[in-house]
């Protein structure tokens, strides 16, 4: 008589405490790029929110670890290998030429390719949104960005500019460069709406996520307002620089108050995130949520 195996050592070990040798290899490649990003984008204004959306994101995916671990299922291996495939050239062309966006995207393609291995592609579609979130850590392309700020900086260089003008303020502008009195301001990318913009979708989505669960439809709906009120904010940024400029002068605009202005102009803009929040959701919320 033969003994049948524990039904418990059949099951599939949903961890990677016996895959040592792949969690080394992909720190090898995760530490140069966390590096990288921290003295090319995390450090700037544009990407500040990085460190942000990675340490949330790690934490979002350890309060899905018990449904991990009881669903998991290996993945179709075809599909990790090709996964693996694209994301490792991305990886080495992006630090072979120093494009951070292609290297910072390989690492997140390995490590979907690596959970995709262990639990399979079911348990990822199921669980999306801390692998979407997660995706606002990685820069976007300089010259996407450059191809969206430039429109965004003639316009609120525009509003702005006009705004003020009406109040008797001697303010001109000639393209992204304002004159106000003997000054000169030049609006520059991070004045222009598209850096604040990106970070204030990915920390409105992530209340939205804790506090409305995972409705696409709702995340999508008050996305769309998330954009106005990102670049209401800037005008308002770039009115108060205006304003601190002509009545105090360049070097108190330039200084500890151009950034004090950022912060605090951010955290409006996320409370009216937050506000509207709330309105939408007491007038649609819950019907999106049941139609989802």
């Amino acid at each position: 008589m033969t003994s049948a195996a524990p039904a418990r050592a059949q099951r599939l070990d949903p961890t990677f405490g016996g895959d040592w040798p792949l969690v080394l290899g992909f720190a090898a490649l995760a530490i140069p790029t966390l590096v990288t990003l921290g003295e090319q984008t995390w450090s700037t204004e544009a990407g500040g929110h990085g460190p942000i959306v990675l340490a949330t994101g790690a934490w979002l995916l350890w309060r899905q670890v018990p449904e991990f671990r009881s669903e998991a299922a290996p993945g179709a291996p075809w599909l990790t290998g090709a996964m693996l495939a694209l994301a490792l050239a991305a990886y080495v062309f992006g630090r072979a030429y120093d494009y951070i966006t292609l290297e910072a995207g390989g690492v997140y393609g390995v490590g979907l390719a690596m959970l995709h291995a262990k639990f399979g592609l079911r348990l990822l579609l199921k669980n999306w949104f801390p692998f979407f979130y997660l995706a606002f850590a990685v820069p976007p392309p300089t010259s996407v960005l450059d191809a969206l700020t430039s429109p965004l900086k003639h316009f609120v260089t525009m509003a702005s500019t006009t705004t003020l003008s009406h109040f008797g303020l001697p303010v001109a502008r000639q393209g992204v460069t304002i004159f106000v009195a003997q000054y000169q301001m030049l609006v520059e990318d991070a004045c222009s709406g598209m850096n604040s913009l990106i970070g204030l979708t990915a920390i409105s989505l992530f209340y939205i996520y804790l506090l409305r669960g995972s409705s696409l439809a709702y995340s999508l709906l008050l996305t769309c307002f998330i954009v106005p009120i990102a670049i209401l904010a800037n005008i308002l940024r770039i009115m108060i620089l205006i304003l601190l400029t002509y009545f105090f002068g360049d070097a108190v605009a330039q200084g500890f108050l151009h950034f004090t202005a950022g912060v605090f102009l951010f955290a409006t803009a996320l409370a009216l995130v937050f506000a509207l929040d709330r309105v939408l959701f007491a007038i649609v919320g819950r019907r999106l949520r049941r139609a989802a």
